[in-house]
């Protein structure tokens, strides 16, 4: 079962360590996102090397293909990707949302069309946690629903209530010898709404708590505002993962707001648009100003593509539209996230988590 401690605290800023039935894992931490149980262009071996020791995939994709049964039949997604290290399982409740026209909510589930041929399907908390058992995470998350940016007060108030009631649902069902179930806090960005769900949520006692609901299109110093009502009423023991949030500078700013874990799909897509993570800000390995450059990504990395390839041929691999291209960029922002975390670790090991924030930011140009 999963253990977590807090080795150490500056402010709200947490350095801790989470341990699964598959790996230790240091936090703050970075989970990049597998959906389809693969990070795009990047074997798990790969994955692996960059420092990442918890990836998660998506239940919603993998209930349409190949398939949840099929998953456990091969022994769950551990052995059917071959991964080492843990796994997380999102809900699908973001993606079944986000499918607008082609679902149906009701307090008993939600009725949506697949985006691949159209079929009807139904999820319920209860199938929801069938899907996710199957799959064999390490960390499942309940069933919830997610309001979007903007939505009106007695919108989100509904969907914090139905969250609360699929969440006790889910727990009641949830049995899995080493999976461990979190909940979900919502509550969109009303304040009075996110202190409620904190409570209805926490009181339930789960291992560990989503902040969901944010990054969703809203200005980020409203998801900050939103991560400071919750940070002194989630409990100090547990950790706290930021979903769907996963830039450079949020992954700092949300740090220094009490939280433990964040994933996205941000690093791995904007790679394979040929751009990069840098410490001073992003480049754009497409643009012409890099046709002569001959200088790594960053000079201050490590990764195989700045070990061994110009900015320059790593655009021409853009441009001729070669896969190494994509690759190369794909694994250099993984390990450029894997290393900002291990530096924030670092930094509030050594009680410098302040300077470091300051230094961060006198760089970086978001």
């Amino acid at each position: 079962m999963l253990e977590f401690k807090v080795l150490c605290q500056r402010g709200s800023a947490r350095r801790g360590r989470l341990k699964t039935a598959h790996s230790t894992i240091e936090t703050p931490v970075f989970m990049p996102v597998g959906t389809q149980a693969t990070v795009k262009t990047a074997t798990p071996e790969e994955v692996w090397e960059t420092g990442s020791r918890i990836l998660l995939a998506n239940t919603y994709h993998l209930y349409l293909r190949p398939g949840h049964e099929l998953v456990k039949k091969a022994g769950g997604l551990h052995s059917f990707m071959n991964w080492k290290g843990s796994i997380l399982t999102d809900s699908g409740g973001f993606q079944v949302f986000s499918l607008g026209p082609m679902r149906k909510i009701t307090d008993e589930g939600v009725m949506f069309k697949s985006h691949l041929d159209g079929s009807s399907h139904f999820f319920t908390p209860e199938k929801v946690m069938e899907i996710e058992m199957a799959l064999g995470a390490d960390i499942a998350m309940c069933f919830d629903e997610c309001t979007q940016y903007p939505a009106e007060y007695s919108e989100v108030y509904r969907a914090m209530n139905r969250t609360w009631d699929w969440a006790k649902r889910c727990k009641e069902v949830h049995r899995h010898e080493y999976q461990n179930l979190f909940g979900i806090v919502q509550g969109g960005l009303f304040k009075d709404l996110r202190l409620e769900s904190a409570k209805q949520i926490t009181d339930l006692d789960f291992v560990g708590y989503g902040i969901g609901g944010l990054s969703v299109g809203e200005p980020k110093e409203m998801m900050y505002e939103m991560l400071e009502v919750l940070d002194p009423v989630m409990p100090k023991e547990k950790p706290r993962y930021l979903m769907g949030v996963g830039s450079p500078d949020c992954l700092v700013e949300g740090v220094m707001r009490g939280v433990d874990m964040f994933d996205c799909v941000l690093p791995t897509r904007i790679a394979r648009n040929g751009t990069v993570f840098h410490p001073e800000g992003k480049l754009v390995l497409r643009n012409a100003c890099y046709a002569e450059d001959f200088r790594p990504i960053d000079e201050t990395c490590d990764c195989p593509a700045c070990r061994n390839y110009s900015r320059a041929y790593i655009r021409h691999l853009l441009k001729a539209g070669e896969v190494l291209g994509i690759r190369l960029t794909t694994i250099h922002n993984l390990h450029f996230l894997q290393n900002l975390m291990a530096q924030i670790r670092k930094a509030l090991e050594d009680d410098t988590f302040d300077s470091f924030y300051k230094n961060f930011f006198a760089k970086y140009k978001i």
